[in-house]
């Protein structure tokens, strides 16, 4: 066990002196949450919220969160495609080391890549107006739970990277499933206001219960409240579903969920990948 630990230390570090040596990776990692805050906040904001562009602000920064740390986790499943692609895993094959330590380094260098980007959005979020209403530890429960899901999901995108034959298969089919699955969500707009079935996805879509985890714990649940509504009548339209009414349970869950069923697959995966 120390020895898969180690090892995956040593993968870990491989992938952050990736990121250094190639500062292209780093550069547009963090410009592109900067432009999402930015677009979502001064474009979308002065159509959406009753005229209330402040207020939707702070009530889209939890939805973009969750947008960019799932996007995010696309790079695990990238990169595995592409050490796949130039030889590399076949160079770790000659190697004494346990077969999920590769796995292992590579999502655990991802969380990283994931805390560094919600840092950079964070300051950009409060330089546009957002603000944490309900305290420092509440907001590090919102943080640790955003990224132990984007971890989950990482191990889920390994998994895709192990089985496709170009990273650029990675990235194109996560874009096609992703994409609907972080609008179809609470995450730009209140999932109460969306009709029908999309009202009954977006409820029961685990990308809407850590948004709202996220936006329970910085405070910013009411922000975006019609007139007329109280906060009583606000929370009850907006968590409509088991699912939303047990955000957290629900989140927890999902991570369970995706750790217990994709690790081990991307463990067998990689195995039948090097031959061992």
């Amino acid at each position: 066990m120390s020895t898969f630990f180690a090892d995956g230390m040593t993968i870990a570090r491989r992938n952050l002196i990736k990121i250094k040596r190639v500062p292209d990776l780093l550069i547009f990692a963090t410009l592109q949450p900067i432009m999402f805050v930015l677009l979502f906040g001064f474009v979308f904001g002065s159509l959406a919220g009753d005229g209330d562009a402040a207020g939707y602000r702070e009530f889209m920064m939890a939805g973009i969160f969750a947008q960019t740390i799932i996007f995010g986790a696309t790079i695990t499943g990238a990169g595995m495609a592409e050490d796949m692609q130039k030889g590399v895993i076949d160079r770790f094959r000659t190697l004494p080391m346990h077969p999920g330590a590769v796995l292992f380094g590579r999502t655990l260098a991802d969380v990283a890549n994931n805390l560094l980007v919600l840092v950079v959005m964070s300051l950009t979020g409060l330089a546009v107006g957002w603000r944490l209403r309900d305290g420092a530890v509440n907001a590090l429960i919102a943080y640790g739970l955003m990224l132990l899901f984007a971890y989950a999901f990482s191990w889920v995108m390994a998994f895709i990277g192990l089985k496709v034959r170009a990273p650029e298969i990675v990235n194109n089919a996560a874009f096609m499933v992703i994409f609907p699955a972080t609008f179809i969500a609470d995450t730009f707009v209140p999932g109460r206001s969306l009709p029908g079935v999309l009202k009954t996805i977006s409820g029961w879509n685990p990308v809407s219960s850590i948004t709202l985890v996220a936006r329970e714990h910085f405070g910013n649940l009411f922000a975006l409240q019609p007139p007329g509504t109280s906060r009583g009548q606000l929370e009850a339209a907006t968590k409509y579903t088991w699912a939303l009414q047990h955000a957290e349970l629900y989140t927890l869950i999902w991570i369970v969920v995706m750790l217990a069923v994709f690790v081990p697959l991307s463990i067998r995966a990689y195995s039948r990948a090097v031959g061992k």
